[in-house]
């Protein structure tokens, strides 16, 4: 046995059964409240020559919900807001999913922001909107927010995150009987600018400049489109490009506005049947539509995708038969909250009221936790809201 291998030796060791796992409370016995290992303690004498640079990187990097905790931790880090190169690092960051800001039915003039990746519901103060103001949002883009004050009848535009805020001047067109909003870039950030259209039912329309902080009338909407539209302050609009894009229901159809060339255009294309609450929406570059079905007395939520070569909508996909079922004989109403691949439904009857995401690329109905007020226990009815994505530099 001697002149065997060392292998044949330990197969006669007597057997040991391999070590159990131990729980949490175990591992942390015996260990001092916020001691850490020696190998855990970090050297001061090397990271305070960690590269200025590459620290801006990493806290570009981190989750958004992180920023609410970084920013207090000192003015410096306070300051990277402020910072082109911190700027350019969040640039080269794909985008997110994004988040909601919404506004409940308990609390018109307090708004209440939902991060998707974390399911967690956040409620910023904007602390420059004026005391007791209702003001609904509207419309976003590049991390910006557009709010319409419904009593005084002015436009603001604010980054939730940072509390970057301007009021636009007053519009030269005392128009406001159901108008849509509708918001793009000049450039890839806020950096270039941004524009805002205005459209009201009567064909009256507006656009806010923010690189000249002016309002325009660059035209008249052509004697081809039809007259009233149907608008209103929920008919949010998308953005492919430098288009914008809203519903319209008389006829059936799209209309449309390039916001460089300054041209409308319409499309005819017939609503699916049976259908209601209805909103457009948009994931990479494709027009959606999300609405309710309703035959009898079953309703359920349907994706429909524009075909463009016929104008005709084409059915993608539908919500889970099973969550369908809980709607059968009530009268449900459904409003979008969020139409930039993400998308945010409300859905309500008086004896419910459902909150859901749909991811259009991985095709998956998520349900969203319900919308409670700090130190608050009861859950809140959404009224409206849309989606924005997060961005840090984003500034009005």
């Amino acid at each position: 046995m001697a002149a065997g291998k060392s292998g044949n030796c330990k197969m006669l060791e007597p057997f040991k059964p391999p070590p159990s796992k131990r729980s949490r409370k175990e591992r942390n016995r015996g260990k001092l409240p916020g001691s850490t290992p020696a190998s855990e303690v970090m050297d001061q004498e090397i990271w305070k020559e960690f590269p200025e640079d590459l620290f801006e990187a990493v806290i570009a990097r981190l989750p958004i919900a992180t920023f609410f905790r970084f920013r207090s931790v000192c003015r410096k880090w306070n300051s990277l807001l402020e910072s082109q190169s911190f700027s350019h690092h969040c640039a080269e960051i794909p985008q997110a999913n994004p988040w909601f800001y919404t506004i409940t039915h308990e609390n018109m003039n307090v708004g209440a922001m939902y991060d998707p990746s974390t399911k967690k519901w956040h409620h910023p103060t904007i602390s420059f909107l004026p005391a007791k103001m209702i003001a609904l949002p509207v419309a976003s883009v590049g991390g910006l927010v557009c709010f319409l004050d419904i009593g005084h009848r002015n436009f603001y535009v604010c980054n939730p995150l940072t509390q970057s805020f301007k009021e636009l001047p007053a519009r030269s067109v005392k128009v406001w009987s159901r108008v849509a909003v509708g918001m793009t870039l000049n450039g890839n950030s806020t950096d270039e600018g941004y524009k805002i259209l205005w459209v009201g039912c009567d064909g009256e329309y507006e656009v806010y400049d923010s690189v000249k902080n002016s309002w325009s009338r660059p035209g008249s909407m052509p004697s081809n489109i039809k007259l009233p539209l149907s608008l209103n302050f929920r008919s949010q609009a998308i953005s492919i490009d430098s288009t914008l894009y809203f519903m319209q229901s008389d006829p059936e159809g799209i209309v449309s506005y390039n916001m460089v060339s300054g041209v409308w255009k319409q499309f005819i294309i017939p609503a699916p049947i049976h259908l209601s609450d209805h909103t457009l929406a948009e994931c990479e570059g494709r027009i959606m539509l999300v609405g309710l079905l309703t035959k009898n007395a079953a309703t359920c939520v349907c994706i429909w995708e524009l075909q463009k070569m016929t104008l005709l909508w084409k059915e993608v996909d539908r919500m889970p038969n099973i969550w369908c079922l809980e709607f059968y004989g009530k009268h449900v109403r459904m409003s979008c909250l969020g139409n930039k691949g993400l998308f945010m439904l409300s859905l309500r009857s008086r004896q419910m009221n459902r909150l859901v995401t749909y991811n259009v690329m991985s095709r998956e109905w998520m349900k969203v936790p319900g919308c409670v007020l700090p130190r608050g226990r009861k859950r809140q009815w959404i009224a409206c809201g849309t989606a924005f994505h997060p961005c840090l530099t984003a500034t009005a």
